[in-house]
């Protein structure tokens, strides 16, 4: 089991955060693909197209991670709603940073595989591999849950001179 990852996530100022976008995914399957497309028109907003291939991985694995392992088991609720995945996503001058909230007070768990071969069970190694660095933490207070993360470094720009 993991413990909470904070370590390897710089110190981020909320004021200081250049851009920010966030949608809420429904408790479906589908929600990969609306991820993916929400991340996608973002990241053409903010100029940073470049990045789609590995950002959209690493999303896709999240928000299935979220989907899969962190949703209440489907019973019959009356009067009650299924607490959405919620993806952010947070662009500051050098980093972007993609969230996901669910949630369940699990940890994440990353699998131990040998097996390349297998159709499951590399979602957090292929975001170990494809981000600069991921973490989680729990989520305090009346929200429960945990956000996982994912940090990604943008090239500086630079300066005329």
């Amino acid at each position: 089991m993991l413990e909470p990852l904070r370590q390897g996530l710089p110190p981020l100022d909320p004021a200081a955060v250049s851009n920010a976008a966030s949608c809420a995914l429904p408790a479906r399957y589908e929600a990969v693909r609306e991820a993916r497309q929400f991340t996608g028109r973002t990241l053409d907003q903010w100029d940073l197209g470049d990045r789609f291939d590995d950002v959209c991985l690493v999303v896709s694995e999240l928000v299935t991670n979220a989907l899969r392992h962190a949703l209440p088991a489907p019973a019959p609720l009356i009067g009650e709603q299924i607490p959405p995945v919620r993806l952010h996503l947070m662009r500051w001058t050098e980093r972007l940073v993609c969230a996901v909230r669910d949630p369940s007070d699990d940890s994440p768990v990353a699998r131990d595989s040998d097996d390349f071969s297998a159709e499951s069970g590399r979602g957090l190694f292929l975001v170990d591999s494809f981000s600069d660095s991921w973490g989680w933490h729990p989520l305090a207070g009346t929200l429960g849950g945990k956000v996982v993360w994912a940090l990604f470094l943008l090239p500086t720009p630079h300066s005329s001179e």
